[in-house]
């Protein structure tokens, strides 16, 4: 495959272009666990276990399986192309379609700052929520002082990223520390109410389907939701040019923070269901901490829910954030340095070595983003959840796909191989789940706000070939 830099960008990685590899194997699995742990755990756990009641867990160990497939494609990937640039590049290199190329990595760009900017907003409900329980004096908590509040976190997340990936990375070891804690304490305090005969743990074998809807058409939408929580894992191979010995670390740090993810979320979904009846959950309050809140304090009612729970949920959804604009900054890195996007975005500070232009860049979106989403109240969180997801989804068929068409390329003996059968058996799997048998009639919506995503993607495409095109159109001939 020939190599897409350009002159110029050969000339930027000569004079140093390049970025630090900081990250060693035991900051790398904590990248992975707290980008997958996030906010999604908080978002769907109360929609699964509406679509199948007790058996909640069973779509996360679903999904966790669709996932970790899928992993071993980006494994093969990432082992025998080290480059940051991720699903574009695998993209790119199995089908050569610029076209193609651009929308995976527009719908992978598009797909990590719309969940920050989400996680922006709720950021700014739970801070702002929390903050009005324990001051003395009540603080305006409206949608004018959550989106100032959002804009003020996003801005202080491009002054995180800017500083570099190992400072950016070790404040994701903190906030990921602090993340396990709220949910340790959501599995605690369920362990508690069972230990205390206050909770049912035969109601994690209760399968309920709402409105007659059948068992495998329940499970499999289940599932779709659930794999919202799962994704994360992917953002990690953009920041294989900031990790040391790639090809050794991270095989083993991606499959262990997947089991690490998947186990704490099957606990999760096992305390909430043994905590509260179907009932319950369907009353939950909505938003990011309904469920989890109200399971905190069924289970244990002296645990000063209102004044700590919120903090913790602040943390967590930081660190979605956090994580996604890393590897959103980061993927329009590398698709500048292969020649995609325009080559001033691969720029790096001089001393840092952090993507400046890829992060301004990425923060002014997020930036635009937390307005129009501001304006859309209606939209539910579940709604965007869910769209995400479909975008990944499709995204991880690509890639399988891909890693299936690049298997002619062995790579080198250090090259992570994935099974014969998983790249097959992983496209088929997530394709499947982005299909509308996988949705419930309310959710169409989903598809029509990720075709308005794709289409904005193709208009930036066109505008990015007529400018390309104008630009190597020949210079008209001058006259006598």
């Amino acid at each position: 495959m020939a190599d897409l830099t350009t002159p110029e960008q050969q000339a930027d990685a000569v004079d140093g272009g390049e970025l630090k590899r900081v990250m060693g194997p035991r900051l790398l699995l904590l990248f992975i666990v707290g980008d997958i742990l996030g906010a999604g755990v908080y978002a769907v756990t109360g929609d699964i276990a509406g679509n199948v009641g007790g058996l909640a867990w069973l779509p996360f160990v679903l999904a966790f399986a669709v996932a970790a497939v899928t992993a071993t494609s980006y494994m093969e990937l990432v082992t025998k192309y080290p480059q940051a640039a991720g699903a574009a590049l695998y993209t790119h290199k199995a089908f050569g379609l610029h076209f193609v190329t651009f929308l995976v990595a527009f719908a992978v760009v598009c797909s990590g700052i719309t969940s920050a900017s989400t996680s922006s907003r709720l950021l700014a409900a739970n801070l702002l929520a929390g903050l009005d329980e324990i001051l003395p004096v009540g603080l305006p908590t409206g949608d004018a002082a959550g989106l100032v509040v959002a804009l003020l976190f996003m801005v202080v997340l491009a002054l995180v990223n800017l500083r570099g990936v190992g400072e950016s990375v070790k404040f994701n070891v903190v906030l990921t520390m602090v993340e396990m804690s709220a949910l340790a304490v959501v599995i605690g305090i369920g362990m508690y109410a069972v230990a205390q005969g206050k909770a049912d743990a035969s109601r994690v074998l209760d399968f309920e389907t709402p409105g007659g809807t059948g068992a495998f058409t329940a499970i499999a939408v289940a599932t779709a939701v659930a794999f919202f929580a799962m994704v994360g894992f992917e953002d990690s191979v953009n920041m294989v040019e900031e990790t040391e010995d790639p090809q050794r670390t991270f095989p083993r740090a991606m499959f262990t923070g997947l089991a690490i993810a998947a186990a704490i979320y099957v606990l999760v979904a096992v305390a909430v269901v043994a905590v509260l009846s179907p009932a319950q959950i369907a009353r939950s309050s909505e938003g990011e901490t309904g469920v989890l809140l109200t399971a905190v304090k069924a289970g244990m009612p002296s645990f000063p829910v209102d004044s700590v729970f919120p903090f913790l949920t602040v943390f967590a959804v930081a660190n979605t954030a956090l994580i996604n604009m890393l590897m959103a900054s980061r993927l329009v890195y590398g698709m500048a340095k292969q020649g995609v996007l325009p080559s001033a975005l691969g720029r790096v500070l001089p001393h840092r070595r952090s993507p400046w232009a890829g992060i301004v860049f990425t923060t002014a979106l997020a930036l635009v983003l937390v307005v129009v989403v501001s304006q859309l109240a209606e939209s539910t969180v579940s709604s965007l959840a869910g769209t995400t997801g479909l975008l990944l989804l499709v995204v991880f068929g690509v890639v399988n796909t891909a890693a299936f068409v690049l298997r002619q390329d062995p790579g080198d003996e250090a090259s992570f191989r994935a099974p014969v059968w998983a790249p097959v058996v992983g496209a088929v799997a997530c394709l499947f789940l982005a299909g509308p048998w996988a949705r419930d009639s309310e959710d169409w919506v989903q598809y029509q706000i990720a075709a308005g995503m794709v289409g904005l993607g193709v208009v930036l495409w066109l505008a990015t070939w007529l400018t390309r095109r104008g630009r190597s159109a020949p210079a008209p001939a001058q006259g006598p």
